[in-house]
């Protein structure tokens, strides 16, 4: 089977979305100043900064507050699999793609959400950054994907929003792309993915119509 590696956060969940409301209901129940919902997002980045550092940030803004289980289910317990989206995944697998998830992040928090929205259902598993001690664009863990798939690397698809996570990663094992660009201009100057799609649905149909 072709397998069919793609990203979770911001590419098949909206995960920016769901820690927004997270992030807007751990304020409202310490009663802390609606007005930190910008700072905080900006610590989050997109949940680009390390949980760690996130929650050192926390203590020593708010003190002794417990952000522990805002932070590892807060948006996960938010988080919804659009029917495009699982659509597109149960063509996938019928048409006799082996699909992974491939993701960045912490353990209990990737988990949750996958298993939240039903994707483990769908999907032929996941590989979460943690748990393998490799982070994209590293290829030890795409190659991780395909051995947990059984299926070579070779005529591989990786479907993400992340330029140097997912692209770049694809490219260094050989594998095609397909950019999940959410209405963005590509930016990069030293490579390119094999093609660009405005969402997942889009970049998973054509993946495996290719």
């Amino acid at each position: 089977m072709p397998l069919l590696m793609i990203d979770l956060d911001n590419t098949l969940v909206d995960r920016d979305a769901a820690f927004r409301a997270a992030a807007s209901a751990f304020l409202a129940e310490h009663r802390l100043p609606e007005g930190d919902l910008g700072w905080l997002l900006k610590v989050d980045a997109s949940g680009l900064t390390p949980r760690r550092e996130v929650a050192t940030a926390l203590s020593e803004r708010y003190g002794g507050i417990d952000a522990q289980d805002f932070l590892d289910r807060g948006a996960a317990d938010r988080i919804t699999l659009p029917d495009p989206v699982r659509e597109a995944l149960v063509a996938a697998v019928d048409g006799g793609w082996s699909c992974v998830i491939v993701t960045n992040g912490r353990t209990v928090q990737q988990e949750a959400k996958i298993r939240n929205v039903g994707l483990d259902r769908l999907v032929n598993g996941w590989v979460i950054s943690e748990a393998v001690g490799r982070r994209k664009p590293e290829p030890e863990i795409f190659h991780a994907a395909a051995a947990l798939a059984g299926v070579p690397l070779a005529g591989s698809w990786m479907i993400g929003d992340s330029t140097p996570a997912d692209i770049l990663g694809a490219l260094r094992v050989g594998a095609w792309s397909v950019w999940v660009s959410g209405g963005r201009a590509w930016a990069e100057t030293g490579y390119r993915p094999t093609a660009t799609a405005p969402d997942a649905p889009s970049a998973i149909r054509h993946a495996i119509s290719t």
